[in-house]
């Protein structure tokens, strides 16, 4: 995960303000308490030679004369006489978009906010009181520096693995991808022989997931990050491309969205938003795009969590720039990629970054003074129902916790309507870098080197990279481990981008809030886990830690992701908890009623793909009124069992008798069961 570097009063990582609290009144230029008022944030990690101005409408309008719609700057001595050589640009470009822009929600007034920019040498607390005393600006916010953390360690790929005992989904069906290194996707399917702490079933079980969906073309996630490799080999056919410029004129803005060249997405680390440089940069994002939908079933690299079956079905991605080697973008300019993600139909924002932890105590702090502007960008993305019909209204916003070590998370994971993820190990149990705490609210794998007290890589999380990373041959160049919650935030944008494929599959239609409900109760158990301790290695600097185990619970979210049970939910099928090597008797009260036991069963249909992705030596049948099973291994899959309701057999023509009824049920197989319905 990268950080917004941020002092403790201010520092709004991206956009402007929201209107809605920014006074609508002028001030006299000369009352020096008003004045200071409207200035938002320190100059602290603030950008030299630019401010953020909010003004009224009576200026936008003024000002939409004059400044050009694609982003350019132009002098502002007319209308700025005392910013004194100044220029002014747009922070929001595409006057063809603003009817969009008005119509999702009054309070988002883009069209209001500018950038004026001036020498570097000037001083910008000057520099801000002198604009904040115009009487049509409203506030002025100091553009802050987004940095990332630290430069993500990178660990080469020694190619494909052996570890082949999970991948089969049923007999006489060969592996579920053709990917070489989904063996050692363990994130995917661990079946514990990574590491010798591997807990087999700690994974997000997706192999079954795809046997009912791989993704959809129609699922658009934006990855805010570093740039994406768009043309790496196991990428290139997921990116969402923008036809008129990729057909249309070099330099040009063929669509006249505001930006030039925006074929894949946008570098928004500088003013005039350059084309994507993805080899500029730690590789950072092409690893969290790859997790997302690398292609899956293409013979060659590894598998996305949403990339497709083959058939070009994966979900696509934009790629949303704001780190460029040593070059960080603005306030302003990151608030635009939320933006333009939004406008080019982005249902997911994936973003591995966020505020330093502590930076604020709660949403309240966060929605108001100079953090106000994030708040009002996610929310006019959250709140976005033209663009994703018919299967959701609104969008999803997912975040990484952070890498701290500590049990604060990061806003904008921390914000209430956006889904904050923490980082697991091959073990299942928290890794050590992860930030957890109040607002945590799902984990997913996000490897874990030194777990156990060992070094061990592959326990890591395996994706693409932009090629020159590692030596080696060219397949093994362009494949990493890396580690963090950045690596674990994009398991569930890939999971959720499933869910929405599968929704949009069978014709459902859910609100934000319903859909962020199922993605946060679609998990396994992780309290009944943290009991005693763990031994961890830190990355940064080899020390052997200890871990108390309890300190974790209820401080990381709700539990561990499991796609097969987004799907379930989104099918409505319920889901029974079963323990791998046991034969046991399950309990069918919960769906036939306080009075199954007493029902006359007609039997128990499975398919053989279920079967074999449950170990099933036999049929599962019912005994004692209770459900029969013996599966052999950890997996997933669905049965029907019919009875009779009313009687004891069928009625006919010939004999009364009561109706027959059926429940299709999905059974998940893992280790012991818990009481909570999960696993220890």
């Amino acid at each position: 995960m990268s950080r917004i570097s941020m002092p403790a009063v201010a520092a709004a990582m991206i956009f402007a303000v929201a209107a809605c609290s920014v006074s609508e009144s002028s001030v006299n230029p000369g009352d020096s308490d008003n004045i200071a008022s409207k200035i938002l944030g320190t100059a602290s990690d603030a950008a030299a030679g630019s401010l953020l101005i909010y003004v009224d409408e009576e200026f936008a309008s003024e000002l939409a004369a004059m400044v050009p719609s694609d982003g350019s700057s132009v002098s502002a001595e007319s209308v700025l006489p005392e910013a004194d050589d100044a220029c002014i640009r747009r922070i929001f470009p595409g006057s063809d978009r603003e009817a969009l822009t008005k119509s999702s929600g009054s309070d988002y007034k883009y069209h209001r906010w500018f950038k004026v920019t001036f020498s570097p040498e000037k001083s910008l607390v000057q520099m801000s009181e002198t604009l904040a005393a115009l009487p049509h600006v409203q506030a002025v916010q100091y553009n802050t520096i987004v940095y990332p953390a630290v430069e993500p360690q990178v660990y080469p790929y020694q190619g494909p693995g052996t570890r082949i005992s999970s991948m089969a989904v049923a007999a006489g069906q060969s592996p579920v991808f053709n990917d070489p290194g989904l063996a050692d996707q363990w994130h995917y399917s661990n079946d514990g022989s990574v590491c010798r702490t591997a807990r087999e079933g700690a994974d997000i079980n997706v192999l079954d997931a795809w046997r009912l969906t791989g993704g959809d073309r129609e699922i658009i996630v934006a990855v805010i990050d570093d740039g994406v490799w768009y043309d790496h080999p196991d990428l290139k056919n997921n990116m969402w491309t923008n036809e008129a410029e990729l057909n249309g004129e070099p330099g040009v803005d063929d669509d006249g969205n505001g930006y030039v060249d925006d074929i894949h997405g946008v570098n928004f680390c500088y003013d005039d938003y350059q084309p994507v440089r993805w080899d500029r940069g730690s590789g950072h994002g092409t690893h969290v795009a790859g997790t997302v939908a690398a292609e899956n079933n293409n013979g060659i690299g590894v598998c996305g969590v949403a990339g497709g079956t083959g058939n070009n079905d994966g979900v696509r991605m934009i790629t949303c720039q704001i780190f460029e080697g040593e070059l960080y973008a603005t306030v302003d300019q990151v608030a635009a990629a939320f933006k333009y993600a939004k406008d080019q139909g982005a249902v997911i924002i994936q973003g591995s970054f966020g505020f330093d932890p502590g930076a604020y105590r709660n949403d309240l702090d966060y929605k108001t003074g100079p953090a106000e502007a994030q708040a009002m960008a996610l929310d006019d993305f959250l709140n976005n129902n033209d663009n994703f019909s018919p299967y959701i209204d609104g969008g999803l916003a997912i975040f990484s916790a952070g890498n701290n070590y500590t049990g604060t998370i990061c806003y904008p994971g921390a914000y209430t309507d956006c889904i904050c993820v923490t980082a697991l190990g091959a073990d299942g149990l928290p890794a050590l870098y992860t930030n957890y705490g109040y607002g945590s609210n799902i984990a997913a794998p996000g490897g874990e080197s030194g777990t156990g007290g060992e070094t061990n890589i592959s326990a890591c999380v395996l994706s693409t990279i932009p090629e020159g990373f590692t030596d080696g041959e060219w397949e093994r160049e362009t494949y990493a481990y890396m580690q963090g919650t950045s690596m674990a935030c994009p398991h569930v944008s890939g999971v959720a981008a499933l869910g929405l494929a599968y929704a949009k599959k069978l014709g459902k239609h859910y609100s934000r809030e319903q859909f962020v409900s199922m993605i946060l109760s679609s998990v396994n158990d992780l309290d009944g886990m943290l009991e005693g301790s763990k031994r961890s290695l830190r990355a940064d600097n080899g020390a052997l830690m200890q871990m108390n185990l309890s300190n974790y619970r209820t401080y990381m979210g709700t539990g561990s992701i499991d796609a097969w049970r987004l799907l379930m939910q989104i099918e409505g099928t319920p889901c029974i908890m079963a323990v791998a090597g046991e034969e046991q008797s399950l309990s069918l009260d919960e769906y036939f009623g306080g009075g199954a036991d007493g029902l006359t069963y007609l039997g128990v249909d499975i398919s053989d793909a279920d079967m074999a992705s449950l170990g099933l030596d036999a049929k599962p049948s019912i005994q004692d009124g209770k459900l029969l099973i013996h599966p052999m291994k950890f997996g997933s899959g669905k049965l029907t069992v019919r009875a009779v309701g009313g009687g004891t057999n069928v009625g006919n023509d010939s004999i009364n008798g009561g109706q027959e009824i059926s429940k299709e049920i999905s059974i998940v197989t893992r280790g012991v069961a818990a009481s909570n319905n999960g696993w220890l």
